[in-house]
C-alpha cells in the first residue's frame, strides 16, 4: 500500500473526512495519512479505540511515536489523557487499549539508527522557548539536534511564518488556520518538504498545533523487514 509516499511534494490531508478504516483489532480504526507497506509499514496515522478495545502485545521493532488527541489512551505502563505525546523506541512493547475510547496520532516505522530515547510528556510538560511572531505560547517535547517536536498555540487572525530548513510535518490540534486556499481544521496534517516554509493566517479561535521539525525521511532510517 503507498498513500502520499512521494516525499518531495506538499501534501495537506483533511483527515476529519476520510473514512475510517478496520484494524486487524476489533475496535481499532484508523485514518491513514501516510503508508508505504502493508499491515507493517512506515506510517503516520490516525487511531479511533473504541470503548474497551485494545491491540495485541507488539514489539515496536521501528519504533513508534504518539500524540493522544481525545480520550484516554492507556497500556500496562499507564494512563495518558489527551495532550500527551511519547516515543517508544525500537525494540520496546506494551499492550495498547482504551476502556473509556481515545483518538491518537501514530508515526511508525521512521526512526533513524542509534535514536533509542524513550520519553513521555504529559499535558503541559515541555520546555518553553521563545515565541515567533503571533504565537502565544510553545513547548518542546523533544529535541535531539535531528528532530525538534513541539506544540504552538497560535493567536487569532495572526499572520504566521515557520522556517523550514530541514522538512517539516505538522498536525492541527484545535482552532483553524488558512495555507494559501486550503482551510486546515482540527486533525489537518500536512508535510512541507525543506525550503517550502509554512505561511499560515489563524482563524478566529486561533490554532493550537503539533509540528514536527526533521527530515522527512531520515537519511538512516531503519530498514522495514523484508
Amino acid at each position: 500500500m503507498r498513500i502520499n509516499e512521494d516525499l518531495t511534494r506538499p501534501v495537506i490531508v483533511h483527515s476529519a473526512e476520510l473514512d475510517w478504516v478496520p484494524s486487524p483489532s476489533a475496535g481499532v480504526d484508523r485514518r491513514m495519512l501516510y503508508r508505504v507497506g502493508g499491515e507493517v509499514a512506515r506510517a503516520t496515522t490516525i487511531v479511533r479505540y473504541a470503548p474497551g478495545s485494545a491491540f495485541p502485545r507488539h514489539v515496536h521493532s521501528g519504533g513508534e511515536e504518539i500524540l493522544v488527541l481525545e480520550g484516554k489512551f492507556q497500556d500496562e505502563h499507564g494512563d495518558y489523557p489527551a495532550g500527551c505525546y511519547f516515543r517508544n523506541p525500537p525494540g520496546t512493547s506494551h499492550v495498547p487499549a482504551s476502556k473509556d475510547g481515545c483518538t491518537i496520532f501514530v508515526r511508525l516505522w521512521q526512526y533513524r539508527e542509534g535514536d533509542d530515547t524513550q520519553i513521555v510528556r504529559q499535558p503541559g510538560e515541555g520546555e518553553t522557548v521563545p515565541l515567533r511572531r503571533g504565537a502565544e505560547s510553545a513547548r518542546v517535547l523533544f529535541d535531539d539536534g535531528e528532530e525538534r517536536v513541539s506544540i504552538e498555540r497560535w493567536r487569532p487572525g495572526a499572520m504566521i511564518t515557520v522556517e523550514n530548513r530541514r522538512g517539516l510535518e505538522f498536525l492541527v490540534l484545535s482552532g483553524g488556520l488558512a495555507l494559501g486556499a486550503e482551510q486546515l481544521e482540527p486533525q489537518s496534517w500536512g508535510r512541507l518538504p525543506a525550503g517550502e516554509p509554512l505561511q499560515a493566517v489563524t482563524g478566529p479561535e486561533g490554532t493550537e498545533i503539533w509540528i514536527k521539525e526533521a527530515p522527512l525521511q531520515h537519511p538512516d532510517v531503519l530498514k522495514m523487514p523484508a
